[in-house]
């Protein structure tokens, strides 16, 4: 009589592949956990049946606590902050990396005490599988509570105060020195910026570039203007940058909204761009081509930032190795230079 072969176990795996989607959602189907649509259950079913797969009690506790959904979570006072086009970008980016998993995205905008306290509720009660975190500023709690907290967390551009393990940022300073050296290659000597809030790292960094820029060229760095990265902030910023330079001919601006702002202040101060002052902005957002003139700016690719955070933060819950990611930038030439 042969000797009857060694049942081979048959992996999750092997069950997702074979209808068609992905590991997670094969899990959650068999932990009839919610949040999957009528037709993949019904792969995964099928596949369950053809494939004999029984799961594993130890790894089905595990994947039970399981939410299907991750948060993202935006640090800023202003809960006007989702009108501006920069976290329209990023968001996207978040939510196309999160629907390719099969996983559900949570939008919180901690723009008051109450509104972190909801969202340490939201780290602390597991009603999310993890958390991205972005435009934290120095001393933030929300960073605190992140750090502290029992979910991974991916932070969308590097905090202030501490290294974390899981970040996606932008080469804020390469980007920076970039636009800086433009307009000295272009013959601008006088050349000044415009910041974002300094309590923020993107802020510090991209005045780090300007900085390393001017010294290199054997010039001295002018003091910045800062602003909350508004129109009206640029606008302002470079009507007191007039008054304490009055032959500034170039300026830097941390971002195309600032910049705007400048190019309309220097206008209303009957300075011709670029002629007289040339401008460089950063972002590259739909502005930097409605502005008159055009805006030269630095592009960097703000709905990759969203998809990357989202995919590091699927991979970290899968237990899979992940570190900092950093981005890079690149000058678009435009008609402000």
């Amino acid at each position: 009589m042969a000797e009857e072969l060694p049942h081979r176990h048959v992996t999750l795996d092997e069950v997702a592949a074979l209808a068609g989607v992905s590991r997670s959602v094969a899990s959650r189907v068999i932990n009839n956990a919610p949040h999957v649509s009528r037709a993949k259950r019904e792969s995964v079913e099928k596949a369950i049946r053809k494939l004999g797969y029984v799961p594993d009690p130890k790894a089905r506790a595990l994947a039970t606590r399981q939410a299907g959904a991750a948060a993202l979570v935006i640090s800023r006072d202003d809960p006007e902050v989702l009108t501006d086009p920069f976290f329209g970008q990023l968001i996207a980016g978040v939510a196309g990396a999160l629907e390719e998993a099969d996983l559900h995205m949570m939008l919180c905008v901690a723009a008051t005490p109450r509104g972190r306290e909801r969202v340490e509720q939201l780290v602390r009660s597991r009603a999310v599988d993890g958390v991205m975190l972005t435009a934290s500023h120095e001393d933030d709690p929300l960073a605190r509570i992140a750090k502290e907290g029992p979910l991974p967390v991916v932070f969308g551009g590097r905090p202030v105060d501490f290294e974390p393990r899981w970040y996606v940022d932008i080469d804020n300073v390469g980007g920076a020195r970039e636009a800086t050296e433009h307009l000295l290659a272009r013959g601008r000597t006088r050349v000044v910026t415009i910041c974002g809030p300094q309590d923020t790292e993107v802020a510090r960094s991209r005045y780090r570039g300007y900085r390393e820029a001017m010294t290199l060229a054997g010039l001295t760095p002018r003091p910045p203007e800062t602003g909350d990265f508004s129109e009206a902030a640029g606008a302002t910023a470079m009507t007191r940058l007039l008054e304490a330079h009055p032959d500034l001919d170039g300026v830097v601006a941390a971002n195309d909204n600032m910049a705007a702002g400048a190019l309309r202040a220097l206008r209303g101060a009957g300075r011709s761009v670029p002629a007289d002052v040339a401008v460089v902005g950063f972002d590259d957002l739909a502005v930097a081509q409605l502005t008159d003139p055009a805006l030269t700016t630095v592009h960097q690719p703000i709905r990759d930032l969203g998809r990357e955070m989202a995919r590091m933060l699927v991979g970290v819950v899968a237990g899979r190795t992940a570190g900092p990611l950093i981005l890079p930038t690149h000058l678009v030439k435009r008609s402000s230079t």
